[in-house]
């Protein structure tokens, strides 16, 4: 019998465009395991979520820069089709926040954590964070927001280079633009150049002060804070290998305790009142020893499956747990445990994993999402190549079909 109630079923939403996504599959099979319903509105052509047997319905996204009223019609029609209240599941930034702003909106339909409506928002931008942690006391590199080009170069002398040049607000760049949410910068030039697109951008540029990667340096913190702000599920987790190396998404995590991380995300989300999923990033410096918050997601991490505990509880069931008034179990941590995405770590994957291991795409009981990953994934990488060679035919995509959902009563426990 599921923990969870599955009467009450699940929407996924992630309105980034991304085809590989890894954490909208994790949501999707980890509720489907459990018998939920799961529905997913999501830009899934030819993505491998959309072939995963645990899918009971893809549902097409908001398009690319919809409006609040946009994402607001098309979760209310998916809301008329389901035609009972759901869970709904942000998996980005800009779902999350746009959740946030609407939640008055939504209720009716939709099951959601009780917090302030701009809460996601503050968090996730990246100028607004500074000052949440300078006021909770949680350590957060030195950050400047220049308002011209002399105050770029002002920043940069009490900065010193490289800097690490962000816009305080990813969501807004347009697809297309060519702009990185997070840019190294090496140079002066480099950064006057990115400042003459902020109005491009959407948002403002902050210059951050640079805190060297090493050995054990990378760290994260994956929770569900709960209806009466305790920090459950979860843990924290260290990067062990990312993609681009040295500050890009995990490729590699493992679970590894960490006290210090844990009372800084307990901390943290309590000074905020801060309810729902949450996915936070540290770097520990070098030469202080001290743990500093990079990012605040305001949502499910991509790797959220590394931290299912022993009862197979992980953020996103517990969101609907707690949602649906049902009680979270107490299972054990399972530590050491690793995650690996296959596409961008596959020796990782083919290695011994002695204290266990989930693999992002991969599952013995759900393989077509696996399949279609490597059909696209070396599609992708094709393409990239005859970019780079100059070339300019390139290889015709072809999308893959969606494979039939079954019917989800087959219900089976998960295992990250």
């Amino acid at each position: 019998m599921s923990l969870l109630d599955i009467r009450v079923p699940a929407v996924v939403l992630r309105i980034d465009r991304n085809p590989f996504h890894h954490g909208t599959l994790g949501a999707v099979r980890s509720l489907g395991r459990a018998g939920v319903e799961v529905h997913v509105v999501a830009d899934t052509a030819g993505s491998p979520v959309g072939a995963s047997r645990y899918a009971r319905q893809m549902h097409p996204p908001p398009p690319p820069g919809a409006s609040t009223e946009e994402i607001l019609a098309v979760l209310r029609r998916v809301a008329d089709r389901i035609g009972r209240p759901a869970v709904l599941v942000p998996m980005d930034d800009a779902s999350a926040i746009t959740v946030g702003r609407t939640r008055e909106e939504l209720a009716p339909s939709y099951l959601l954590p009780e917090m302030p409506g701009t809460l996601a928002e503050r968090v996730a931008d990246k100028a607004e964070l500074a000052a949440v942690c300078a006021s909770a006391e949680v350590p957060h590199p030195v950050t400047l927001v220049p308002d011209s080009p002399a105050e770029v170069e002002d920043a940069l002398r009490q900065l010193g280079l490289p800097v690490v040049a962000k816009w305080s607000r990813p969501w807004l760049l347009p697809a297309g633009s060519g702009l990185r949410s997070t840019v190294l910068v090496r140079s002066p030039q480099q950064a006057r150049e990115l400042f003459l697109h902020t109005e491009e951008a959407g948002s403002r540029l902050l210059l951050q002060a640079y805190l060297s990667p090493g050995p054990d340096r990378d760290w994260f913190f994956h929770g569900y804070a709960d209806h009466s702000g305790s920090v459950r599920a979860g843990g924290p987790g260290r990067k062990q290998l990312a993609w681009p190396r040295g500050a890009g998404l995990t490729a590699v995590g493992c679970w590894t305790p960490n006290a210090d991380v844990q009372a800084l995300a307990e901390r943290l989300t309590g000074e905020l009142g801060y309810r729902g999923i949450f996915d936070l990033d540290f770097r520990r410096c070098g030469q202080t020893g001290r743990y500093h918050l990079l990012d605040f997601n305001p949502r499910a991490g991509a790797q959220f499956r590394l931290f299912a505990d022993s009862t197979g509880l992980d953020v996103v069931r517990a969101l609907h747990l707690d949602l649906t008034g049902r009680s979270l179990p107490a299972g054990t941590p399972l530590a050491g445990r690793a995650f690996v995405v296959e596409n961008y770590a596959p020796m990782a994957a083919l290695r011994a994993a002695p204290g266990g291991r989930e693999l992002a795409w991969y599952a013995a009981d759900d393989r077509s999402p696996g399949r279609v990953m490597w059909a696209q994934w070396c599609r992708h990488v094709s393409r990239r190549l005859y970019e780079r060679l100059g070339t300019t035919t390139s290889p015709t995509p072809r999308l893959i079909p969606r494979a039939a959902s079954p019917s989800l009563t087959d219900n089976e426990k998960a295992s990250s």
